[in-house]
């Protein structure tokens, strides 16, 4: 039997043969990071419970308009590598999606936490464990078939494993809130969020939180003492979850920006606590973290997630009290970020930073957590690994507009519910295959595995789907961040379209066809197959048994069109490489 080289490695490393660094002989010096200042977070988010390597490909369409326009993080492609100066070819090839197939078959997968758990141990020890902590910017507990199967349970042991201290949430709150309790009791790290109050009503009938007087859910913020220096880290959960799903499953919290509420915690942070270092641990997204930033001053970082951009800069912006900066180390463990900073006289007066990405073929595998991974994913092993079709193209989730793998899910979802058109979700999440790669249940899952994944068909009229588009646009493209509330453009089948990003709310959406040409009568209904209901649970079969049972069929996958709709206005936008 022949090993590949990542097999190799994790068998050298079990058997004490690797170097010191667990790292491969010829990248080690890749993992060097030298040590600077006092302080050193490191910071990971939105793994989606990802527990294995992947391979994840970053954006082709990722619109910046208006302000934004031409600034982090809407830079894809060229312009990416241009404005931060990278030159060398594995960083083109974390960064962008250029060449991915090719760059993906040199440099292999991304992640997983049994290398995670290398690195970040090397991490901690080369700069002092006691001058460390690992924070985690949520949607961890969401994305995976065991994560789904346990409840979330797998990915709090994982995590306990990995040392995380601190975390916040946001796809965590889509198990019911008693389950959201229990695993956050069995997290030996910190739950903070100083943005979700239980309502009045439920603290009258006795509903659990963190502080009865205020009306606090969780803990808001912690203090933490590393060789005497004091670091205040804030939660900020998303802000908009019982918008962007089901509030059914926590129908006791508020959830909100409470931008306020925060600026009056940090100031009694630095007047009680006295800290050198302030750190929001934000699950906003990135654009909405340069806003507060703008607004609230006192914060020496937002350490962000949810929008899952891989920055590999921080963003300096301005406020009445200072800078402060904004990080965002993208999403299924493909990245590390390392900020060090130097403390002096009770202040941060430097930092240095790092994003680093996760190549698994590159780092030795930690036989603790590869053998915690074993235990938990072994009963669930015969589902996960039956192989349904064969990809023969390159398929992805990411960007502003459907995907390859999102167009999967529709041709599914239309084909499978005998229906004219389908909707999918803009989620963020949800891994990437290359050409020739079986499609496992697994990777099924790995793009559909969530707590209400019922299907549905239905009749919509043709102004109620117009409308349904023109409101997920606007969610996109407002030019207030503060009233964007996550994920992408909605994913349809059967139906093209023209989109105008610059356009006014009601005005972005126009020349709806379906596939054969056919204008879209506003007054007539048309069958439509979608999942994922917000509102009313639905009563159909779950998503992935709808896709599974329609590449059971197919057997090979092949796209003979993307329902990618025609763009206006935005021809040199530098976060469009089509």
């Amino acid at each position: 039997m022949s090993l590949n080289r990542r097999q190799f490695i994790h068998l050298m490393a079990m058997a004490g043969f690797l170097p010191k660094t667990l790292f491969a002989k010829n990248n080690a010096h890749f993992y060097d990071v030298p040590t600077f200042g006092q302080v050193r977070l490191l910071h990971i988010t939105d793994c989606h419970a990802q527990l294995l390597p992947v391979y994840y490909r970053e954006p082709h369409v990722n619109l910046g308009l208006g302000v934004r326009k031409g600034h982090v993080p809407h830079l894809v492609g060229e312009q990416l590598l241009k404005h931060f100066g990278i030159t060398h070819v594995r960083d083109k090839h974390a960064f962008t999606h250029l060449n991915y197939v090719e760059y993906a078959q040199k440099y292999g997968k991304i992640g997983g936490f049994a290398h995670l758990a290398t690195l970040i141990k090397n991490l901690r020890s080369n700069y002092g464990a006691d001058k460390t902590l690992l924070l985690d910017g949520g949607d961890t507990w969401q994305g995976s078939g065991t994560a789904y199967w346990t409840r979330g349970q797998d990915m709090v042991g994982a995590t306990n494993l990995l040392g995380v201290d601190v975390m916040t949430g946001h796809w965590e709150f889509t198990y019911h809130a008693e389950e959201i309790l229990a695993n956050i009791k069995k997290f030996t790290g910190e739950f903070v969020a100083q943005n979700i109050f239980v309502k009045e009503e439920a603290l009258f009938d006795g509903a659990p939180s963190y502080d009865e007087d205020s009306g606090l859910a969780f803990k808001p913020y912690t203090m933490r003492t590393l060789k005497g220096v004091r670091v205040a880290i804030i939660g900020q959960a998303f802000p908009y979850t019982p918008i962007a799903n089901p509030a059914r499953f926590i129908p006791d919290w508020r959830f909100g920006i409470r931008e306020r509420e925060l600026q009056a915690l940090v100031n009694r942070i630095h007047l009680q606590e006295k800290p050198a270092v302030v750190v929001l641990l934000s699950h906003n997204g990135i654009d909405v973290d340069l806003k507060m930033a703008s607004r609230i001053s006192g914060l020496d970082v937002i350490l962000g997630g949810h929008t899952h951009d891989g920055v590999p800069r921080p963003t300096h912006v301005k406020n009445r009290g200072g800078v402060t900066l904004v990080c965002n180390a993208g999403s299924n463990g493909k990245f590390v970020g390392v900020l060090d900073f130097e403390v002096k006289n009770g202040h941060v007066t430097d930092y240095r930073y790092h994003l680093l990405p996760v190549f698994s073929n590159m780092i030795a595998a930690d036989q603790d957590m590869q053998a915690y991974i074993d235990r938990v994913r072994a009963p669930y092993l015969n589902k996960l690994n039956e192989t349904l079709a064969v990809a023969d193209q390159l398929l992805y989730r990411r960007g502003n507009f459907n995907g390859t793998f999102d167009q999967v899910i529709c041709d599914a979802l239309r084909i499978q519910g005998d229906a004219q058109i389908s909707l999918s979700p803009g989620f963020r999440w949800g891994t990437t295959l290359l050409p020739g790669q079986n499609i496992t249940f697994e990777e099924v899952l790995n793009q559909t595995c969530i707590t209400y994944p019922e299907t549905y068909v239905r009749e919509i009229k043709g102004q109620d789907f117009k409308n349904i588009l023109e409101d997920v646009s606007d969610n996109l493209f407002n030019p207030d961040a503060y009233l964007q509330q996550g994920g992408d453009m909605v994913r349809v089948g059967g139906l093209n379209y023209v989109c105008d990003p610059l356009a006014t709310m009601g005005n972005r959406i126009s020349q709806m066809t379906l596939d054969n040409g056919t204008s879209i009568n506003m007054k007539k209904s048309y069958k439509v197959a979608g999942w994922a209901t917000v509102g009313s649970q639905s009563t159909g079969a779950p998503i992935w048994d709808v896709v599974a049972d329609y590449l059971r069929e197919q057997k090979v996958v092949h796209l003979n069109k993307i329902n990618t709709p025609k763009l206006l206005n935005v021809d040199n936008n530098p976060g469009k490489a089509y």
